[in-house]
């Protein structure tokens, strides 16, 4: 609960209490002006549940109201986001559009066959092979029999070679733009 109530409201509320419990024993003895210590006591017992709850609640409706603020922040950056995510893929639309037919063009100049697209776009997006295999309905070693021709193909060495011949000249250089 610490972490729900910041130093400024903790010690907020402990003022309150604190002003509450003398208010009312002030009003206790200025209505009573006789009352013994005991009796005193007896009174303070009464009356700091009743002020501490009456804090408790104002300090919840503090607390509820802050969260209620973050949770709309958070609703507020999320609409940003999307928003922002739409954009994205609207403006690159024609850039990956292009980037896939540049990637057909290049398995076709590799005379790969259509199963063979199908298991190197699969690569690309990052599959494994046990995925690869669960998504086309064959055997692990199908796949992997694919990928050695694929890789054969293109003269490539392996999936990281194969990611790295259509990334390459996408990426900036280490060193920025020139």
């Amino acid at each position: 609960m610490n972490e729900l109530i910041d130093p400024r409201s903790r010690n907020w509320a402990i003022a309150a209490v604190i002003v509450g419990v003398l208010l009312f024993l002030g009003l206790e003895l200025i209505e009573e002006p006789e009352l013994t210590p005991l009796q005193l006591a007896l009174e303070l017992i009464s009356i700091v549940p009743v002020v501490m709850t009456s804090v408790g609640v104002a300090l919840l409706f503090r607390v509820t109201s802050r969260q209620r603020d973050e949770n709309l922040q958070v609703l507020r950056d999320l609409e940003l986001a999307r928003i922002q995510g739409q954009r994205w893929r609207t403006d690159s639309r024609a850039l990956l559009d292009g980037l896939g037919a540049a990637i057909e063009t290049q398995f076709s100049r590799w005379n790969l066959t259509e199963a063979e697209r199908e298991v190197a776009l699969l690569l690309l997006k990052g599959l494994s092979s046990k995925e690869i295999a669960q998504v086309r309905a064959v055997s692990e070693r199908t796949v992997r029999e694919q990928a050695r021709s694929i890789y054969s193909k293109a003269g490539l060495t392996g999936r990281t070679a194969l990611s790295a011949f259509f990334l390459e000249d996408l990426l900036a250089p280490i060193g920025g733009p020139q």
